[in-house]
């Protein structure tokens, strides 16, 4: 599976896009921990929110 087909791993990004100074620098353990994520996969989201957040917006 990847970043794509995991939904879970699409809203993290949403959420990281949206809000990603909220955390305070510890956005994975942040993302992990609320999406139950593996660390892979929150550095999955992170990546794809940077996309969502050059494109402009947070939705895919």
């Amino acid at each position: 599976m990847n970043k794509a087909d995991n939904p879970q791993v699409i809203t993290a990004a949403r959420w990281i896009a949206e809000r990603h100074d909220d955390e305070g620098g510890r956005i994975i353990p942040a993302v992990r921990s609320r999406f139950s994520l593996t660390a892979a996969e929150a550095c999955q989201a992170c990546a794809l929110a940077q996309r969502f957040r050059e494109a402009g917006r947070a939705t895919a």
